[in-house]
């Protein structure tokens, strides 16, 4: 057992679960925010259908560098190349395994709206060796697992991905796997509340 302060040792320790009602940084207001990254923060929140999307009132306050990191991420998610479905496939896998509740909520919902049902929800939770996947699918989801588990790319797993998804899209689909990798970390960091009751 290691002592207040000390490090942990063991996977374990290091996946303790966070005290869900505590947030490490309060979502802001205007004054927090900043007139633009709160009129987004509003506008976004009504948008999604809640009386506050924690994430952007949470992430806003970091101004400048959170409208470089929305410019970002609309860049992958939604005006991406890969195809919506994909990218949600990717993004709802990468959540799973990180075990990021917020962001599976979002985009459990965003998935719906291109054709991820619950059991298709359900199978990507399951991973690459479900039955039913496209041999298309089956390379997206063992490229999403090794980058998560492993911080790479194997060349089998690469050279059939490559057969499917031209250069550009493969190298969109490693820094979105990235995006949502690190994405999950910060909203567990932060301890940003769910939007969904």
């Amino acid at each position: 057992m290691n002592t207040p302060g000390s490090r942990p040792t063991n996977r374990t320790e290091l996946r303790a679960v966070p005290d869900p009602a505590s947030p490490r940084i309060a979502p802001g207001g205007l004054r927090e925010l900043g007139l633009i990254n709160w009129s987004f923060t509003r506008i976004a929140s009504k948008v999604i259908g809640v009386p506050d999307a924690h994430i952007f009132s949470t992430l806003g306050r970091a101004r400048g560098l959170f409208r470089g990191w929305l410019h970002f991420s609309a860049l992958l998610m939604p005006f991406g190349r890969l195809t919506r479905r994909d990218t949600e496939t990717v993004i709802i896998r990468v959540a799973h395994l990180r075990g990021s509740q917020y962001e599976l909520d979002h985009h459990l919902r965003l998935g719906r709206r291109v054709g991820i049902d619950d059991a298709v929800a359900q199978r990507i939770m399951d991973g690459p060796d479900a039955a039913g996947w496209r041999p298309n699918q089956q390379a997206l989801l063992t490229a999403v697992d090794e980058l998560v588990e492993t911080r790479d790319i194997s060349d089998q797993t690469w050279q059939t991905l490559s057969a499917y998804y031209d250069r550009r899209q493969t190298l969109e689909l490693v820094m979105l796997v990235g995006q949502y990798d690190s994405l999950a970390t910060t909203l567990h960091v932060l301890r940003v509340q769910p939007d969904f009751a």
